[in-house]
C-alpha cells in the first residue's frame, strides 16, 4: 500500500476508509488531507527511505539467524533463564553470553554479583563512610539485569515485586531496583 502511495497510484478515498473510526476529522476532509502535495522529488525520496529501510532490516534478520545459530550450545540455559520473571529471551541470551555455563570459576553468587558489578562500594575510612555507589563491572550485564529488574518489578503478586517495595519504602527505587537485579 505504500509502494502505491509513492507511486501515486492510490485514490485518496481508499486510504480515506482505513482510517480509524474515531478519527477527529470529519470523512468528507480526510480524502482531501491524504491527497497532499506529494511531487516527483517527494516519491524518490520516499522511495530511498523504503529501500534503506528494507536493506536494514534484512541485516536485522541475518544477525538474528547468526545469533540463533551461535545460541545453540546454550538453548537449555537459556529456557531456564526466561523461567525468570522479567527475563525475555534475549535478555535470557544475552545473559547466558555474558556469563557463559560455567559457574565453577564463581565461588559463589556473591563473586557473580562482585563480577557484574551490582554490589555496592565499601569505602569507609576513619569511621565516616563515603560514596556507596555501584562498583565498575560487566557494563552490559549490569544493564540487563537491572532492565530485567524493573521488567520483574511489573509481575504481580511476585517475590520480586514485593522485594522492590519493602526496599524503595526505605531506600528509593534505583537502589531497590539495584537489589532486585541483584536478586
Amino acid at each position: 500500500m505504500i509502494e502505491a502511495m509513492i507511486a501515486g497510484e492510490t485514490d485518496p478515498t481508499k486510504l480515506a476508509a482505513l482510517a480509524h473510526p474515531r478519527i477527529k476529522t470529519p470523512p468528507a476532509q480526510l480524502p482531501e488531507a491524504l491527497r497532499g502535495r506529494i511531487m516527483p522529488h517527494h516519491r524518490f525520496l520516499l522511495r530511498l527511505h523504503l529501500q534503506q529501510i528494507d536493506a536494514l532490516d534484512s541485516a536485522l534478520g541475518e544477525i538474528d539467524r547468526a545469533v540463533n545459530e551461535r545460541i545453540e550450545p546454550f538453548r537449555t540455559a537459556v529456557e531456564l533463564l526466561t523461567t525468570i520473571p522479567g527475563v525475555s529471551e534475549l535478555s535470557a541470551q544475552m545473559i547466558a553470553a555474558e556469563i557463559g555455563t560455567d559457574m565453577s570459576r564463581f565461588p559463589t553468587a556473591a563473586h557473580l554479583i562482585s563480577w557484574a558489578g551490582l554490589c555496592p562500594k565499601n569505602d569507609e575510612s576513619a569511621g565516616k563512610r563515603r560514596s556507596t555507589r555501584m562498583r565498575k563491572g560487566a557494563p552490559w550485564l549490569k544493564t540487563t539485569l537491572v532492565q530485567c529488574g524493573w521488567a520483574s518489578v511489573r509481575k504481580k503478586g511476585s517475590y520480586l515485586q514485593a522485594q522492590f517495595h519493602r526496599i524503595r519504602s526505605r531506600r528509593g527505587a534505583k537502589k531497590a531496583i539495584c537489589a532486585i537485579a541483584r536478586s
